[in-house]
């Protein structure tokens, strides 16, 4: 599973984006987003299930995996639900089936209420939506991420081993964990980590938290029981707020439900797409 590769190219105005597309064009489409500091990547094995029965958009979201990183680089949430919008317009899709998690969940939030991106169903796995979020981890390097960014490469390297890690309950496979850490190696890599945290601001949620009752879609809330990043809790009080939201939580899953229960997780979003 490490030959996920996006072979087509978006120019955003936060950068290249890559992209590709899987399944039958005239099926009914699926976008799913990832959330930070992950890739479609995460998305391989669920993208290749799913694409089965749908045509299956995926893409790194500018300063992530293999799109574009660079120095300046808007990567907010703000910029993000921007250019997700974008590229919906850009594969003329007008109401998809969006499937999103973590920082993913506040792209895909954002862009619906805030840009009027229209979706068929939205499915949402342990997203970025109530406040407070953000660990202490996250908030440390926000305030000092040019100290970070100045760290010895091997230190860096060790710690976004760490830091992705922890993100699975059972653990990653070596791989896996090799391939999420790879993008945020070398001098741009490192930079484009800590650019990232330093713009992750929790106004961007709480500028639409509040809309969360007007969501008159079907909504899926997908959570991890062992969740250590957003605890479960946030599953049932973002489950209570959207109206027409089910909530299903998946046992022995941690943040990183795609790694820790596959199956799982493929079999839930395929009965709620259908």
């Amino acid at each position: 599973m490490l030959d996920w590769e996006l072979s087509r190219t978006f120019d955003s105005a936060s950068g290249k984006v890559r992209w590709d597309r899987l399944g039958d064009p005239a099926a009914a489409p699926v976008v799913l987003l990832h959330g930070t500091p992950f890739s479609s990547y995460v998305w391989r094995g669920v993208a290749r299930a799913l694409a089965a029965s749908h045509q299956v958009f995926v893409w790194d979201m500018p300063g992530y995996g293999a799109s574009a990183k660079f120095d300046g680089q808007d990567v907010s949430l703000a910029a993000q639900g921007r250019v997700f919008t974008e590229l919906l317009d850009h594969w003329g899709l007008s109401e998809p089936l969006v499937v999103a998690h973590d920082f993913g969940g506040a792209v895909a939030l954002r862009a619906h209420l805030l840009h009027g991106a229209r979706y068929r169903r939205l499915a949402l796995v342990d997203p970025v939506a109530l406040a407070p979020w953000g660990s202490p981890f996250f908030r440390l390097v926000g305030e000092h991420f040019a100290v970070f960014e100045q760290l010895p490469p091997n230190l860096h390297r060790a710690l976004v081993r760490e830091y992705v890690g922890s993100a699975s309950s059972p653990g990653l496979h070596p791989a896996t964990l090799e391939r999420l850490v790879e993008p945020w190696l070398g001098d741009d890599g490192q930079r484009a980590f800590y650019r990232q945290i330093a713009q992750a601001d929790q106004h961007f949620t709480d500028e639409i938290q509040g809309r969360y009752e007007s969501i008159s879609l079907p909504v899926l809330v997908c959570w991890g029981e062992n969740d250590s990043w957003i605890p479960v809790a946030k599953a049932h009080e973002l489950a209570s707020r959207i109206p027409a939201a089910e909530l299903q939580l998946l046992p022995g899953a941690g943040h990183l439900v795609q790694e820790d229960t596959p199956a799982e997780l493929t079999a839930a979003l395929l009965s709620f797409l259908a």
